[in-house]
């Protein structure tokens, strides 16, 4: 294999292209909005940065390979600030609860919940540290194209008991249950529901422990542009504003792809990092095989979509930290309603993002950067027009934070935008606007999630959330780093 295009460049399609790059494969990257990035785009407006996401960035040594790749360090490049505490979690009660990788200030936050929890959590992070040596360092960067791979996998997953859920398995160590949704909220980072997510996603905890949660200086967007130097320094080719319209096939082979501007860019092995129902549905429109996996695909379960608020404001807020969960007066059943019945609830938890305690410079002096964001049903559960409903959920999500943080917010707002799940589906393909792709169920995981090589055509891959081992930054670096192993085995 002397060439490859991958279609996307999300942070799975730019840390494919640069293993591939790095390893003596002419690559180049096809991306058809006008700034790389996939979900970590960006926009500048009066004097505002707001990054579209994602924002918390664990494990930075999976992102430092790809610097290390070619002798180079991530720091040439990118700058990473360390967040503390990792999120403050607040109850409608006024409950507080700061959550971080300082033991013994997590001792102390979790007596205040419960003393009797402390035990129990000392236990869950045992669990914690298990399921990350199965399921991440073992299991978290390696394909499996076939059944015998699962079954390989089956013993680990049944010492941790893999089909209970997060919430179920944190239950059984702790009691309190503010400190069962501190423990468990983690899913959602990645398109889970806590209720039926996998346990062994109870790695996010450990993962989060060791590493720590860090913030790219300047906006994750410098973390985009950062992996696209590298990319472009050691050769690789990025094409922005030109979407790819075709994955050229001929037999059972992938020949290259066709964009909109009519360009055709042969190779000899394609990958996506393009949205796995769009590739297989309008990038392979006239593949018979691609038209099965079309209709399997129609029948699996895709996570909710996002409704996100950015907002600028005037002042300076040192007392809200860049992380804050803010949880409603429902846990389980606003989870039911997000994920099961497609309710647009009155009530709604929020992830509160305020990246300007950390990097005054993302706001004008004075100013404030923040984006609220709210898990809502996918268009396919909750097919609402968003143009209309949109405004109002954007002024409900607003008088919320002043009730609970900002009281005179409105009067401080400069400039605010939302971002509806209306909007993931036109700017990203993203199936029924689902914000995570394939949703994490433990039948919809490893073997039985997209392969990263498809079964019929031996030189097409996938690369990013919806396939193995799914979504945010660690999931869709190790799947490149999957990918790009089944790739350089056809050099």
């Amino acid at each position: 294999m002397k060439s490859a295009v991958v279609i996307g460049s999300g942070f799975g399609g730019l840390a494919l292209a640069i293993r591939l790059q790095s390893a003596g494969v002419q690559t180049t990257i096809v991306e058809a909005r006008d700034k790389p990035g996939g979900r970590a785009y960006y926009w500048e407006r009066d004097g505002f940065t707001f990054d579209a996401g994602p924002t918390v960035i664990t494990d930075p040594a999976c992102l430092e390979e790809l610097w290390a790749l070619t002798g180079r360090s991530m720091s040439e490049d990118v700058t990473l600030d360390p967040v503390h505490p990792f999120y403050r979690l607040n109850w409608v009660d006024g409950t507080n609860f700061d959550y971080s990788n300082d033991d013994t200030q997590l001792r102390s936050e979790i007596a205040k919940l419960n003393p009797d929890d402390i035990a129990g959590y000392g236990k869950f992070l045992d669990y914690a540290e298990g399921v990350y040596r199965e399921g991440y360092e073992k299991l978290g960067h390696v394909a499996f194209l076939d059944f015998a791979s699962m079954v390989k996998a089956a013993p680990a997953l049944a010492k941790y008991q893999a089909w209970n859920s997060v919430y179920a398995m944190v239950s059984k160590f702790v009691k309190s249950e503010k400190l069962r949704e501190a423990l468990s909220f983690h899913t959602l980072l990645v398109g889970g529901n806590p209720m039926t997510t996998s346990a062994i996603y109870a790695l996010i905890h450990k993962l989060e422990r060791d590493g720590g949660v860090w913030f790219a200086r300047g906006g994750t967007n410098r973390l985009v542009a950062g992996m696209v130097a590298q990319f472009e320094r050691i050769g690789g080719v990025l094409r922005l504003g030109d979407p790819v319209t075709r994955i050229e096939t001929l037999g059972d082979r992938a020949t290259g792809v066709v964009t909109k501007s009519g360009l055709t860019i042969p190779a000899d092995a394609v990958a996506t990092n393009a949205d796995i129902m769009h590739s297989y549905r309008d990038l392979l429109a006239d593949n018979r095989s691609a038209r099965r996996t079309v209709n399997r695909l129609e029948r699996k379960r895709y996570s909710p979509s996002l409704f996100v608020v950015h907002f600028g404001i005037k002042g300076a807020w040192p007392g809200i930290p860049h992380h804050m969960i803010l949880f409603g007066p429902r846990y389980k059943g606003l989870l039911t309603d997000i994920y099961d019945t497609g309710v647009l609830s009155e009530d709604f938890s929020l992830y509160l993002h305020h990246p300007t305690v950390t990097d005054p410079s993302l706001a004008p002096e004075g100013h404030s950067t923040f984006y609220a964001l709210a898990p809502v049903p996918h268009m396919g559960k909750f097919p609402m027009n968003w143009d209309e409903v949109g405004p109002i959920l954007e002024k409900r999500i607003l008088d919320e934070i002043g009730r609970r943080l900002i009281p005179d917010i409105h009067e401080r707002i400069v400039t605010k935008f939302h971002y509806a799940p209306a909007d993931f589906a036109t700017d990203l393909n993203a199936h029924m606007g689902s914000a995570f792709s394939l949703e994490p169920i433990l039948t919809q995981s490893a073997y039985f999630r997209v392969h990263n090589r498809d079964d019929s055509i031996p030189n097409l891959y996938f690369v990013g959330a919806g396939t193995h081992p799914g979504a945010g930054i660690p999931g869709v670096v190790g799947s490149a780093k999957a990918t790009a192993a089944l790739m350089q085995e056809r050099q």
